[in-house]
């Protein structure tokens, strides 16, 4: 017995020299030691800076200064990771069964580079094959098989401070800095849960994530993924299967408080997401990521803001992404599109109908944000029962569209506005300033509603078609008014003008109570630099036409139009033609006759009467001392000729015995 103590006794003291040799090792022997492990397991190098410390049980573990961990051969030089301190630490009676169960890596301001090339990912390490014995038989004491290795798993993984830079196929496709990240994998059929957060602006970002099954996804498989993510001012959830390229396939939803500020802490800071586009947003789909940066949306939901949308979209991921997508929705409301963050949320949709600018405000002064036009390129077709946008409201529309380069087309296919039917196009481009222009065709127009909404004047009825060409540029509604260029024509049906009589103005009776209903408008328009001009308007009445000639400052808001009424019938003498001047602004303007050219009218008639009785009294007084009749058509000279050789004839025969 004494000897079996004293062996006992002999084997403790020699593991207490060896693991006291080691703890009294040189920092630099140390990590010279495990460098050249490292580099034997592996092949790449590990640089250890600083002291190193070494624990034997329960844990076999390492602590240390600077670290570098190199990268694959194939990847770039960067190392894959560095860090101003690392703890390291492996379960010791786990790995004398053959299993590596790491209880800790932290570290402390790592830099983390994952690389994928061809589908190999930096992080894949493979043992490096030992030498072949250069004698005697390799079948006695050979080591067991590559494929006989124990299970790795993973109790805490910490990144303090660190920064995450991923690189596919040599394109970096992000690079995230201020990230704290802690991981968790404690058995091979346990998933593998991470949770990461990132100091962004405004605040922090938080993801939470759980692959099920590790080992499958390490060896390219498809698995499931779940990931929710909060940051400032929205949250992003997934629940789908991801493989190792990042491909992805599952329920993502999306919600949204202030997009805005959502956007700022991803980099997009100072992006304006117009009103009705999705300041508050609740999106869900069935999506599809693929390696190349394209993701596809499949029965789509999206609330934004008051607004309901639903269908499919196509994204292709870049800077500014490129988007196309089939939509529809009920009664979209855009009226607001440009008011203020701060300003409370509007409360149903399809309204916005309401009158222009008031003729005491005139065309608003405020700066036009057209930042959303570079928001992002590629096509939306949307179908909707109504769409509401400032000043006026579409019925049953099919719109489309197409955005390229903060410049952005929309195409009416046909939309239902003021009662009738719009096809054409309207652009606003914003490259180099923002000008707005547009070519559209116009069927069975309310005009009353088309004028009242537009211009605020409500005196003409009827249903009217035509085409218009515009081009307005500035960057306030004011601006562009003023700076209006174009060309059209009108034709209008039967319609009336209220608060004008032209029946009674022209002398036919009652009238019609303060109206002219007239049988069918015509015109035609030229606009330069925000004033209309009208030189051919033909209105048609029952017993007369008017002409009309004028201009409408757009800018100003101001008219200055004049009618002519023209007779088509005497009118049994009564009546006279009255010249009608309207002027004024155009929300209510001055509609008179026209006095001068009354007075004119009445004047030269006066002195006609005054001539022609003048000259009948000549006719008669020359006729009766002449003894004839002298027509207005007969020359008086001529009169008195014949009257003279009458006479002479009558003198010469009495001369001569005649009778």
């Amino acid at each position: 017995m004494k000897w079996l103590l004293r062996t006992l006794f002999l084997f403790v003291v020699i593991i207490g020299l060896v693991i006291g040799a080691l703890l009294l090792m040189p920092g630099d022997k140390l990590a010279s030691i495990l460098a050249e492990q490292v580099k034997g397991q592996t092949g790449r190098d590990l640089t250890l800076s600083g002291d190193v410390n070494l624990s034997f049980w329960p844990v076999l573990g390492l602590e240390t200064g600077p670290v570098t961990f190199g990268n694959a051969p194939w990847a770039g030089s960067e190392p894959m990771l560095s860090a101003q301190s690392l703890a390291v630490g492996v379960d010791a009676a786990a790995l004398l069964n053959g299993d590596l169960r790491i209880r800790r890596v932290i570290a402390d301001n790592p830099v983390l580079r994952l690389e994928l090339s061809d589908g190999r990912g930096n992080w894949e390490l493979e043992a490096v094959a030992a030498p072949a014995p250069t004698g005697g038989s390799s079948s006695s004491g050979s080591a067991p098989s590559g494929s006989e290795t124990g299970q790795v798993t993973l109790d805490r993984l910490e990144l303090t401070n660190a920064r995450l830079i991923y690189v596919e196929n040599g394109v970096t496709t992000f690079d995230f800095s201020n990230v704290d990240l802690a991981a968790s994998w404690p058995g091979p059929t346990s998933p593998m849960v991470m949770k990461a957060g990132m100091r962004v602006p405004g605040g922090k970002v938080n993801i939470d994530l759980k692959i099920q099954d590790l080992p499958a996804y390490a060896s390219g498989a498809v698995t499931p993924l779940k990931l929710a993510l909060t940051a400032p001012g929205g949250e992003v959830g997934f629940d789908g299967r991801v493989n190792l390229t990042g491909e992805m396939d599952g329920k993502l939803e999306v919600k949204t408080q202030e997009t805005e500020r959502m956007l700022a802490a991803f980099g997009q800071a100072g992006t304006g997401v117009p009103f009705g586009l999705g300041r508050v947003a609740d999106v869900s789909a069935n999506m599809t990521y693929t390696k190349e940066g394209r993701v596809s949306l499949r029965n789509m939901v999206a609330q934004l803001d008051n607004n309901r949308l639903t269908g499919e979209a196509d994204i292709e991921i870049s800077d500014p992404p490129k988007i196309t997508a089939k939509l529809e929705g009920g009664d979209i409301d855009l009226s607001r599109y440009n008011a203020a963050s701060s300003e409370p949320a509007a409360t149903g949709g399809g309204g916005g109908s309401g009158a222009g600018p008031s003729q005491d405000s005139g065309w608003s002064t405020e700066r036009i944000d057209a930042s959303a036009l570079a928001l992002a390129n590629g096509e939306i077709r949307l179908k909707a029962n109504s769409i509401a946008v400032p000043e006026l409201t579409l019925g049953p529309s099919v719109l489309t569209l197409s955005l390229d380069r903060s410049r952005a087309v929309l195409r009416m296919n046909p939309a239902t506005l003021f009662s009738g039917q719009l096809n054409g196009q309207v652009v606003a481009n914003n490259r180099n300033g923002l000008s707005v222009g547009g070519k559209l065709n116009a069927k069975n127009i309310d005009i009353q509603q088309a004028l009242s909404t537009l211009g605020g004047i409500d005196r003409f009825t009827g249903s009217g078609s035509g085409a218009f060409d515009f081009l307005g540029v500035g960057q306030t509604e004011n601006q562009i008014m003023r700076s209006l260029g174009g060309k059209g024509n009108l034709n209008v049906g039967q319609g009336v003008i209220s608060g004008l009589d032209l029946d009674r103005l022209m002398g036919r009776g009652k009238g019609s109570g303060g109206t002219t209903v007239f049988n069918s408008l015509s015109a035609s328009i030229t606009i330069d630099k925000g004033v209309l001009t009208n030189k051919d308007l033909l209105m048609s009445l029952d017993n007369f036409r008017a002409d009309g000639t004028g201009q409408v400052d757009i800018g100003g808001r101001r008219i200055d139009y004049l009618f002519t009424p023209v007779a088509l019938r005497a009118n049994s003498g009564e009546g006279l033609s009255v010249p009608v001047r309207i002027v004024g602004p155009w929300s209510n303007p001055s509609i008179k006759p026209d006095l001068t050219k009354v007075i004119e009218a009445a004047a030269e008639g006066k002195l006609k009467d005054l001539e022609d009785d003048a000259k009948q009294k000549v006719l008669d007084k020359v006729g009766g001392e002449l003894g004839t009749t002298v027509t207005e058509t007969e020359d008086i000279e001529d009169a008195v000729k014949n009257k003279l050789e009458e006479e002479a004839k009558k003198g010469l025969l009495k001369l001569l015995g005649g009778d």
